[in-house]
């Protein structure tokens, strides 16, 4: 996507969703975002077209721009095309029927476990308790729907795992552990609670971030969560938390004193130019290294730091006076044991100096030294978590036009649907089209608009782009009406949900085989009196 591309024109085989111009990401509010650029401004979520060549057999989301964003999922990519373990996992409120907007979601995570991935698929039960007041008699039908849906799409359940956040105790375990890490300020911050929010909201929230940390509780592994834009908060969460639980933190440094990450790269800088300013460039000095920082011209480096943060480097440098200013990978000791910070230190080769509480390493990467931290860690007790990943997809427009919503039958078409229902839903449903048929072949119709040309691109059109473009030109083109349109997919629809209910039937079976507790009455809790 360029800068001068209209936001509603993302792609000619893709959509994107009417909505308010207002970006913000609330995981319990509004599931609508109309501009999906501000994201990536204002929140540092990463176009997915710069990592899709990295992709091996990327699913027709991806080609089709469908899956727009992500957040580090470079490790995750790396992992697959090298055949090292990574996990994917996501997970499902039941609030009400599951419906063709969460079959993004499914083929997202069997697609990922086709790539070689751990896939774990979770009922957010507690989620849907807490924070919508769910009974859990609905809570049980819906999650059985969910799973059903899941296992029809793909989903390996010998490969993988599902789970209820309610029945898994280790679950439990990791959130009461990650509760320590968590601070009420930052639930006010990040989700907007105060002092009317119930406790239990904000513990499924530590519990939703025990979630994406789970499938690394018995190996560190790159993970990644598919969800939608909204969903961001609970990522960057999980992410500081998987952090904050770290043994050891691991940075790059250059001499005694400690930098900050806007300062690093001014001071590494330095030291690559040394030849420039330093008397014996085999051992420059920090105090040369000052003088070389303040007069540099550090944007023409591609340095664009302020001016505070030059003074503040150039400031340590000179106080470090005649120190050399040498390279060296820095290991702390955050909350390690004594055990495992003397294992770190048995463990690195070559020239070391110790400290109180840190260790400096001289002849190791940073790379190598992340994962050595990690590996001491986690044979001393420690998860060695690696912060997850996570891609996002754009929102469905509802069929009526605006916001696909559960509470909204009109607007979307529930995987339960009776074929027919579907059929007669998408015949329905609004079009992008002009006023009237010679206003269509002359000007075109407009297919980013269009909740019929959705369903074409996210899932009527499956895995063949050239059917799905093929129906993009010729309704740009006027060569395509809206109703002969709307035919072809409600035929589409009807074949897709038959076919999709015939393998919820025989996913009942399997379903039934797995030790997933789907009829249990109020849990944990007398019954009422």
């Amino acid at each position: 996507m360029t800068d001068d591309e209209p936001a509603e024109h993302i792609r000619t085989d893709g959509g994107t969703a009417e909505g308010a111009n207002e970006v913000a990401l609330d995981p319990w509010g509004s599931s609508t975002i109309a501009d999906y650029r501000k994201l990536f401004e204002e929140f540092g979520i990463e176009e997915f077209d710069d990592v899709l060549d990295e992709v091996p057999n990327p699913h027709y989301l991806m080609r089709r721009g469908v899956i727009f964003g992500h957040r580090d999922y470079r490790p995750v990519l790396d992992a697959m095309r090298d055949g090292d373990d990574f996990a994917v996992l996501s997970g499902f409120m039941p609030t009400g029927d599951p419906h063709i907007g969460h079959k993004l979601v499914f083929d997202e995570i069997i697609w990922h476990q086709q790539q070689g991935g751990d896939a774990y698929g979770l009922i957010a039960d507690m989620e849907a308790h807490s924070a919508r007041g769910i009974p859990w008699d609905e809570i049980n039908e819906h999650s059985r729907d969910y799973l059903l849906s899941l296992i029809a799409l793909g989903f390996d359940t010998e490969a993988g795992e599902l789970y209820r956040q309610s029945d898994n105790d280790r679950l439990q375990r990791l959130a009461f552990e990650l509760g320590g890490k968590a601070n009420y300020s930052e639930f006010e911050g990040i989700y907007g609670f105060d002092g009317e929010t119930n406790i239990s909201h904000m513990q499924s929230v530590v519990t939703q971030m025990a979630d994406i940390l789970y499938p690394q509780l018995d190996d560190p592994k790159p993970t990644v969560i598919p969800v939608g834009p909204d969903q961001d908060p609970h990522v960057r969460f999980a992410r500081d938390l998987a952090t904050r639980m770290r043994f050891f933190k691991v940075t790059e440094s250059f001499a005694s004193f400690e930098l900050t990450d806007t300062e690093r790269p001014v001071v590494a800088a330095a030291y690559d130019a040394r030849e420039e300013y330093a008397e014996d460039a085999d051992v420059p000095r920090c105090g040369e290294a000052a003088e070389w920082v303040a007069d540099a011209n550090l944007d023409a480096a591609g340095l664009l730091v302020s001016e505070s943060v030059r003074n503040s480097a150039v400031e340590k440098l000179k106080n470090a006076g005649m120190e050399p200013l040498r390279p060296r990978i820095r290991f702390f000791a955050r909350q390690a044991t004594d055990e495992a910070f003397e294992a770190l230190i048995e463990e690195i080769d070559g020239e070391k100096r110790r400290y109180e509480q840190h260790i400096d390493a001289f002849e190791i990467d940073i790379a190598d030294a992340e994962d050595l931290a990690r590996e001491v860690e986690a044979h001393h007790g420690g998860y060695g978590f690696i912060p997850p990943s996570s891609i996002y997809h754009r929102f469905m427009t509802g069929l009526t036009g605006g916001k696909m919503s559960s509470s909204i039958p009109a607007s979307h078409i529930s995987l339960l649907d009776d074929p027919e229902d579907g059929y007669n839903k998408v015949k329905s449903a609004t079009t992008g089209g002009r006023d009237t048929a010679e206003e269509q072949r002359r000007l075109g119709g407009e297919a980013d608009k269009c909740p019929v040309y959705e369903l074409y691109a996210y899932l009527l059109t499956a895995d063949d782009d050239e059917y799905a473009k093929r129906v993009y030109d010729e309704c740009v083109g006027g060569e395509r009406l809206c109703g002969g349109c709307k035919e072809e997919a409600a035929t589409l629809m009807r074949e897709f949900l038959e076919d999709h209910q015939e393998k919820r039937e025989e996913a009942e079976e399997i379903l039934d085989s797995l030790d997933i507790d789907l009829d249990t009455e109020r849990r944990g809790i007398a019954a009422e009196h």
